[in-house]
Parts: C-alpha cells; structure tokens; sequence
C-alpha cells in the first residue's frame, strides 16, 4: 500500500507532496531509509496489498460452500433468538480475551518494556501477518523485525521470538495426549472407532510429532545448550540441498545464543507468566468455537463433560490446520469444519453458518483492521528512521 512521501524541511519533519508524484511504494521508502535487505522484506511481507490473495481464496471458498452446502429450507429454519446472539457475544468476548491473553504475554515477556497499548497494537500486527501467511509460517519473522523496530535490544527482541514459539509448543504437547487419554478417538472426529483407519488421526500424529521435534529443539537450545543448537543448524545448512538457508541458519543460531544468554537471567515468575498468558491465548481460541456450536445447538446442554469434548475436537481440527499452504489457512478451515463437527450440529447449513461467523471473528477481523493498522504503524517507523537519519547528519554537519 503506497504510503505518502515525507521529506524533510530544515530540521522539521513537515511533509511536502510533489505534483507529479505524490507517494512512493514501500520497498522505495525501506531502501531509501536504510532498512537492511531482510528488514525490506519482512515490511514488505505485511504490506495491505498482500490482502488480494487471502480475499479472492476466502471469498471463493465461501461462495462455494454457500452454493454447494447451504440448504435453504434448513438456513430459514435457523433460530435466531436471544440464545444465538447471547452465545455470539461471549465468543467475541473470547476474541478479546484472547488478543488481551497474547498482550499480557508480550508485556510479561518484554518485562514491562512496553505499555499495554503498544502491546495490544503489535499483537494486531503480528496477527495480521499470519492472516497473510501460511498458517506453519505465522508471524515469527515479522515479530522479530517489529520488536527490534521498537527500541527492544536485540537480545529481548530474539528471547521473545524464541521463547513464544516453545511455549505455544509446550502448549500442544502437553494438552493434547491428555486430551486423547480422556477422550480417545472421538477427540479425532465424529463415529471414529480405530485410530489406524482415521486420516485425520495420522495427520496429527504427524503434526504432532513436528511440533515435538522444533519445539524440544529449541526449548534444549534456549535452556541447555545454545552453541550446540547453532552448530546443528549450520551443519544442515551445509547439505547439499540446504545451502541457500545458510545465511538463515547461521542468523538463527546467532539468535538463539543471544536468547538463551538472557533467558537465563530470568525468574520463576517470568516463566509462569509466559505459561499462564499462553494457555489463556490457545484455550480461548477452541473455547469460542465451542460457545459458537453452543449458540446454535439448543440442544447441547452445556455440561462440562460434553463441553471438554468439544474442546478436544477442536484443537484437533485446528492442529490439522496447522500446516496448510493458504495464508491463514484460509479455505480448508472453512471446509474441514463442518466434518469435524458434524456430531455437534443439527444440520450442515448450520456448520456452514458457524464457520463463516468463526472465520469473521478470529480471521476476516483482523485482515481488515491490519489494514489500518499496519500501515500506520510502518509509517511511524519509516518516520522514526528518518527522524533519526536527520539528527545524525545534523550533528555530523555540526562537527564539520
């Protein structure tokens, strides 16, 4: 999205508009300011014009889930009653709690570096990158570039980054065996009776068994043994078919030291507070699916055991979802919802009703509020940089 041109005047920052030009593009403004090469790409990588392809695969999904799955006798019979919009309002109560959870992370995490706003505001960012990523990507990279952007040392900056992904890896590793020992195979999906027959079951056994490995890899990095990690990523870098991520690798490692120096220093109550934030995070995601399933089913009685199953099922679905190559898993999770769940629903036109509400409040929401917000938060640092180029040619001048 093109920003306006800020040039200087004197020593202010006033901004002039030229008549026959009055914006450039990012990658213009990012090299003009001395961002370094992968800084431009990130930037670039959250520019609002990256929004075109997650609307026209979402867009598209809907229309043909709309025409294909939608019942029109069963959409008018859906009763949209007190019940519905009380449960609708807690699940977006749940969205906020969720994005507050995330907030409070970053802030225990930052140790109080940032103010609440400023916490609130970079979660939307950091969302909105994975809206516009492939879920498995997420918004890591981006993080890492916006909290260096905020004055955050470099070392707070790659703690932070690194210490997040394992605590949303510890998250799944732990609550989801607990999950199958109580519920079994009906955690995987509807009248699933052998493991070994169910896709889904060994999709996510797959995916857990990912999950395990980086995020073991990187907890024994930050906490054991950092050096060793890094020598262990340059060395599968030094494959013949992983040459190009050598850069990225080394980077990587680099990073991992630093976070692991200052992780170190931290105490009890750090960790807890990362724990705690996280689990509150991940477990209001599945919970406001559940209230959805609750709002439009009168008959699930809402009783814990039948609740907690649903639960389960849904951090199943969404761990399925987990490595779909569509940005933000846009497309499949609208499609896998309503065979996920279809024990919990009285019709598929009503499935296809909750996941085209889910996907507005977790997904199309913060798609669109990124673009307000993210591109007046890159102008601010776009400003920021130049500010400070001006001051330190000003003083340079002075000097001479």
């Amino acid at each position: 999205m093109p920003l306006s041109r800020i040039r200087p005047k004197s020593n202010n920052l006033k901004p002039t508009h030229s008549k026959n030009n009055q914006a450039q593009s990012i990658s213009e403004e990012l090299k003009e300011e001395g961002f370094s090469e992968q800084q431009q790409e990130v930037f670039r990588s959250v520019n609002t014009s990256r929004i075109v392809i997650p609307i026209l695969i979402g867009v598209g999904v809907v229309l043909y889930i709309l025409l294909q799955k939608i019942d029109l006798e069963e959409f008018k019979n859906i009763p949209w009653t007190g019940h519905v919009f009380a449960w609708m309002g807690a699940a977006i109560a749940l969205v906020i709690i969720r994005h507050l959870a995330y907030a409070w992370r970053l802030r225990i995490l930052t140790e109080g570096f940032f103010s609440w706003r400023k916490c609130i505001e970079l979660i939307f960012i950091w969302e909105f990158s994975s809206t516009i990523t492939p879920t498995s990507i997420g918004g890591s990279a981006v993080a890492f570039v916006a909290l260096s952007q905020e004055k955050l040392s470099t070392a707070k900056t790659a703690t932070i980054v690194t210490y997040t992904i394992v605590l949303d890896a510890l998250f799944f590793v732990i609550s989801l065996p607990i999950l199958y020992l109580i519920f079994g195979n009906q955690m995987i999906g509807p009248n699933v009776e052998r493991f070994a027959t169910s896709k889904w079951g060994w999709v996510m056994l797959a995916i857990y068994a990912l999950i395990l490995t980086y995020g073991s890899l990187f907890a024994y990095g930050l906490f054991r043994n950092a050096k060793g990690l890094k020598r262990f990523f340059l060395w599968i870098a030094s494959w013949r078919l992983m040459k190009r991520f050598e850069v990225q690798a080394r980077q990587l490692g680099e990073e991992i030291v630093l976070a692991s120096q200052e992780i170190r220093t931290k105490n009890r109550q750090y960790h807890l507070g990362g724990l705690l934030t996280t689990a509150i995070a991940w477990s209001s995601r599945f919970m406001l699916v559940g209230f959805l399933l609750v709002a439009f089913n009168t008959q699930l009685h809402m009783d814990f055991p039948l609740f907690a199953l649903m639960y389960a099922r849904l951090e199943a679905m969404f761990l399925v979802m987990l490595y779909i190559p569509t940005p933000g898993g846009v497309g499949f999770a609208e499609l896998v919802f309503t065979p996920f769940n279809k024990d919990f629903l009285t019709d598929t036109s009503t499935g296809v009703t909750i996941a085209v509400i889910w996907r507005l409040m977790t997904y199309w929401s913060y798609l669109l509020l990124g673009v307000v917000i993210v591109p007046n938060w890159l102008k601010n640092i776009i400003n920021e940089r130049r500010r400070q180029r001006i001051t330190t040619t000003g003083r340079q001048r002075d000097n001479e």
